[in-house]
């Protein structure tokens, strides 16, 4: 993580304080809001900052992923559904509950 801090847009953290961001600790977070609600752009910049590795690793350790980025990560880097987290750990019932 010698690399210069990537270049992101501030939109994508808008619930936090964007210039006090640390890359190193809060790697996982920047990687995951990235990947939420970043373009091509900002995910390139992770992967240059992070490298695929810490990046799959955070991504396949995610808690939780929308549908659509779950599948985009999964083609992206070639892993199967059973490497990621919030596959294996789905919740139980998917239909809402009816009152």
């Amino acid at each position: 993580m010698q690399q210069p801090f990537p270049q992101l847009q501030k939109r994508i953290f808008w619930d936090v304080d964007f210039e006090n961001i640390n890359y190193e600790e809060s790697y996982r977070f920047v990687i995951e809001r990235v990947f939420e609600r970043g373009d091509v752009q900002d995910i390139r910049e992770v992967r240059r900052f992070y490298g695929d590795d810490v990046v799959t690793a955070s991504l396949t350790n995610a808690k939780w992923l929308r549908y659509d980025i779950f599948v985009f990560c999964k083609n992206l880097f070639g892993l199967k559904p059973e490497e990621f987290r919030c596959y294996t750990s789905k919740q139980l019932s998917q239909i809402p509950w009816h009152y």
